[in-house]
């Protein structure tokens, strides 16, 4: 008798798991995931530079001395131009040494030293880049390179982005839902990506060129973009 009780307890048992088992997989939701992406373009109102100078000596001294006194006239250049202190970098401060060898025996007979100083200068009025670059070449400045431009404050652009992306997500789950005969229900999660300013130089010049500069300058245009994955219930 009590045998016979342990095991209807174990059927009901199992038939309560079986039941529950069953009721999930018909409750189970239906979803759409899409990927909506936003760009935004916008004029640059930064820029970034590195600016040099490369002194050759075949005395070290005379080639520290004298790339010393080219570097002080290049930040002085550059601080005559409004360049903030706080602007200007020191990137790199380097020495070395090049054997110079006799064209008819090969052997060494001295060696070249080769000084650099490089300074990273933020630019924050681009009227002025042009003529900038112009007075760091009169104050002694004979390695310039890397010049990037970028947005200070991208805080309106990227969430103008994300907007644009969301709308894009929405429209292409409605076309989607309705190609697939399905309804679009809730939104079940979201997931974003904000990627980096990159130039554009789809449209060509423009920005905030700079107007009578001895060296032309044009910024183009700087692209903000962001992705989203947006998951939506469907029926």
């Amino acid at each position: 008798m009590r045998t016979k009780n342990f095991m209807l307890v174990s059927v009901l048992v199992l038939a309560l798991v079986l039941s529950a088992c069953g009721s999930a997989n018909s409750a189970q939701t239906s979803t759409l995931n899409v990927t909506g992406n936003g760009t935004v373009s916008l004029a640059p109102d930064i820029a970034y530079i590195y600016v040099g100078v490369n002194t050759v000596d075949s005395d070290i001294a005379q080639a520290v001395s004298r790339n010393n006194t080219q570097a002080q006239g290049l930040v002085t250049a550059l601080k005559n131009m409004d360049v903030a202190a706080e602007d200007i970098q020191t990137s790199n401060f380097s020495v070395w040494s090049s054997p110079k060898t006799d064209t008819l025996t090969g052997q060494t007979t001295g060696y070249d030293y080769t000084v650099d100083n490089t300074v990273y200068v933020t630019v924050r009025d681009l009227s002025k880049l042009g003529s900038l670059l112009n007075a760091v070449v009169g104050a002694g400045a004979n390695n310039i390179s890397s010049i990037s431009f970028d947005v200070a404050d991208k805080t309106a652009a990227m969430a103008q982005a994300r907007q644009k992306a969301m709308d894009n997500a929405t429209s292409l789950a409605n076309e989607l839902a309705q190609s697939a005969g399905l309804k679009l229900g809730k939104i079940l999660n979201i997931s974003y990506t904000e990627n980096s300013a990159t130039p554009y130089y789809g449209m060509g010049g423009g920005g905030a060129a700079a107007p009578n500069a001895t060296v032309p300058i044009q910024p183009g245009q700087t692209q903000i973009s962001v992705s989203v994955n947006v998951t939506y219930e469907v029926k």
